[in-house]
Formats: structure tokens, sequence, C-alpha cells
């Protein structure tokens, strides 16, 4: 019960995945059926694009091939349905502090519905670990490196991107360490976040609220606590589910209204 009526838009569900990702399930006009089913007005792919990651567990993002067949079905998908509901291909933009000319070459050559930032992976002594993996070796990995420094690099790092990529919405801002025990934020992760929600509000960049928290931790992703430093400063909000499978588009959207 966070949003009165005109904070957010509760008939587009922005934040979805397809099978390309390598961790969902479904076809995608199965997803766009679910959409419908839930009365929502437009979704939203938003697939993710990674520069330069090295993680020996899997590929949780699309090659280039994928991304050009993944555009193609979004087309076709918004052709086939687009007098019942709008269907655009996003992209969930990775962070890699180390990769930002390539990230913004690969905005920049493509044609998106929105941007969406986000930052999985940690670099530690040359190899990747996914901040948001529930995998126990990922998790003790974080417990040894220690959380306040790994928050403070996420946070130093988003607020450098969030200046830097011409990016529509940050997505689950305070997702990373999310399976891990004992985690609470500093007085320099509050001051980095604030920092962050200002230039946000510069650049007339959007907050997702991602509904996939509810599943995970019984609220969204961001927590009330920034969601009401950023209703304060007066951001934009949008709503994204986070779907994996078809059933989970649009889930917990109506935990969003006041």
């Amino acid at each position: 019960m966070l949003f009165t009526k005109g904070e957010i838009d509760l008939g587009c569900d922005g934040h979805v995945h397809t099978k390309f990702c390598h961790h969902a399930t479904g076809e995608m006009e199965e997803y766009v059926e679910a959409a419908l089913a839930c009365g929502l007005r437009e979704i939203i792919f938003l697939e993710h694009f990674e520069a330069g990651i090295n993680y020996d567990m899997g590929a949780t993002w699309l090659t280039a091939d994928e991304f050009v067949f993944y555009q193609g079905e979004c087309r076709r998908l918004d052709q086939k349905y687009g007098e019942r509901i709008r269907v655009g291909a996003g992209v969930e933009i990775g962070l890699n502090p180390q990769g930002l000319a390539e990230i913004r070459d690969f905005i920049n050559g493509h044609s998106w519905a929105r941007v969406g930032l986000s930052y999985h992976y940690f670099e530690e002594d040359g190899e990747h670990i996914n901040m948001l993996s529930r995998r126990q070796e990922n998790i003790k990995r974080f417990a040894a490196i220690g959380h306040e420094k790994v928050l403070t690099r996420y946070f130093s790092d988003m607020l450098v991107a969030v200046k830097e990529l011409q990016v529509d919405v940050v997505c689950h801002l305070d997702a990373p360490l999310r399976y891990s025990q004992g985690v609470e934020f500093v007085a320099e992760h509050w001051y980095l976040i604030d920092e962050i929600l200002a230039e946000m509000v510069r650049k007339k960049i959007a907050l997702e609220i991602n509904t996939s928290g509810f599943a995970v931790r019984g609220e969204s992703f961001p927590a009330e606590a920034i969601i009401d430093r950023a209703q304060r400063r007066g951001l934009m909000f949008v709503a994204g589910s986070d779907a994996h499978r078809p059933q989970d588009v649009g889930r917990f959207f109506d935990r969003l209204k006041r």
C-alpha cells in the first residue's frame, strides 16, 4: 500500500524476462497472454545485456544474435496484439564499471521501449560474482568480502552509472545481496542512495518498484524507506514484476495501491 492514483502506472508491467536470458521459462507469447489476462494495457520485455563479465556459472544475458531475434519477436507480438495491448522490447543493462563505453555503444545501437539500469556482478580479483544469486557459494564469498564493502562499491558505482549513462529506469535499487543474511545499510550507503536519487531527479530517470521483492522478503525492491525518500524528491515511478514465468506477470501489483 504505497502509491496514490497517478503516482505509478499499474497498467504496464515494465520488467518481464524471456527464455533467452537462460533462467526464465515459457514462450514470449504466453507472457503477453498473461498480461492480457491481468487486464494490462502494456508489457515491456526487459532482457539482460552485460559487458565484459567473467562468470563461470552460466550466462544470464543474451548474445548479439539472440537480441536480434528477441527484438524481432517483440515486433511480431506487438503487431499481432497491438489492438489489445502494447508490446515493447526493452533492455536491462547490467553495470560493469569497466565496460561503460561498450554499454553506451550498445544502448545507442538499438531502438528500445525502455532502458533499465541494474548491477548484478561484483568484480573481485578479476572474477565476477552474482550479487543477486541464491547459490551458497556466492553468498559465502560475499560474507567473506564483507557486506558493507560490497554495498559501498555497489552504490558508488551506481551513482557513476546514473550520471554517465542514458537510461530510463533504475531497477530493483536495493536488491543486491538479497539472499544474504544480516545485511544492513550504514550511513555511507544512505548518503549514496540520496545522491543517486538526486541525480535521477535531475535526469528524469524513473525508479522501478520491483514487485518480485514481495515473494523474496515481503516488500518490494526497493524498500519503503527508499521509496519514501524518492517520493519526497518527486521521482517518477514505474512498476515491474521481474517475471521469469508467464504466471508472474503483474504479480503483487495490487499491493502497490493505497
